[in-house]
């Protein structure tokens, strides 16, 4: 396989909005709704809220990659395709960067995926930021005719092709899994800006170090807040002093609305605004740049919630 080159830049644009050293940005993971009786969001009203959380500050809407409907898993996401949605999305807002969280790449043609993500990041002027994984269905992989265990592997040779489509008029490239190119084809559009930023979501079977030399920064899920430090300092070592590549994570989340409530950590992280400010200073003063808020367990409208968020906490991290 050709090696396709690190990324040793940060990006620019919509990435060092949603990614700024020393400061917390907050996201969105679809759906915008509460769901937490069905493993199947009704989708009602989202153009509406998709604006109200455009209009309140909100950095990115983050988007997941799941192709089926598992009972045992309880969880379908925003039901319709990331790729397909993110290009609506690109056209009912203005301003929010759109992410997908992530791309299952082994599962997922890497010319169609770089294809996609450099159409919706045109059409979106630049606002799309395009995370990658490997998912966490194992279900999944025999109806794709994949092998689980070769997800890591697949996973790295799809992120190079895709780097190499994205960047280099022309390529010449060979691929362990995925095909070759010989320098007579050339994959149209190419990015908005000087190139396509990449993010991890998870650990995609990977060790850290190679996250860290080979994409521009790392979502994971919530972990015990009492080795955040220990994550974010390994992730930093793995990175080194040259580039900022931030560190973020998703979680489940209601917003209580007692703004007096403690938090409460069960499924999740649960409280009134007061309590999750002085956490979010917190954890940005350790080093956290983006949380992805999913609000699937959430009994509170959603409007309200992003209202209250828009109103009185987004502006304290601005």
């Amino acid at each position: 396989m050709s090696r396709a080159p690190h990324p040793t830049d940060t990006p620019e644009g919509v990435f060092s909005t949603v990614f700024r050293p020393d400061k917390l940005t907050f996201g969105l993971l679809a759906p915008l709704e509460g769901h937490p009786l069905s493993d199947t969001p009704t989708m009602e009203g989202h153009a509406a809220l998709a604006k109200q959380a455009d209009d309140s500050g909100f950095a990115a809407f983050w988007l997941r990659d799941v192709p089926f409907r598992d009972p045992a898993f309880g969880d379908v996401a925003q039901i319709y395709d990331p790729m397909v949605y993110a290009g609506w999305l690109a056209a009912v807002t203005q301003r929010i960067a759109i992410g997908t969280a992530g791309m299952i790449l082994p599962l997922r043609d890497p010319i169609a995926v770089a294809k996609q993500a450099l159409s919706v990041d045109q059409l979106s002027n630049g606002r799309f930021l395009l995370g990658v994984s490997t998912g966490d269905r194992p279900s999944e992989y025999p109806a794709f005719g994949i092998d689980f265990e070769q997800r890591a592997e697949l996973f790295r040779d799809a992120c190079s092709l895709i780097q190499v489509l994205a960047k280099d008029p022309f390529p010449v490239y060979q691929s362990s899994h995925f095909g070759s190119l010989d320098g007579s084809l050339d994959l149209i559009p190419k990015a908005h800006g000087a190139r396509l930023p990449m993010v991890a979501v998870g650990r995609c079977g990977q060790d850290i170090s190679w996250l860290a030399e080979n994409l521009d920064g790392w979502i994971w899920h919530q972990s015990n807040v009492a080795r955040l430090p220990n994550v974010i300092q390994t992730w930093r070592s793995a990175c080194g002093p040259e580039t900022f590549k931030p560190y973020g994570y998703g979680t489940f989340f209601e917003l209580d609305s007692d703004p007096n409530a403690p938090l409460n950590w069960e499924q999740g992280v649960r409280g009134g605004r007061k309590a999750l400010i002085d956490l979010w200073r917190a954890q940005r003063d350790q080093g956290v740049s983006h949380v992805a808020l999913n609000m699937r367990v959430s009994h509170r409208s959603v409007k309200d919630t992003i209202q209250e968020l828009g109103e009185h906490v987004l502006p304290l991290f601005a």
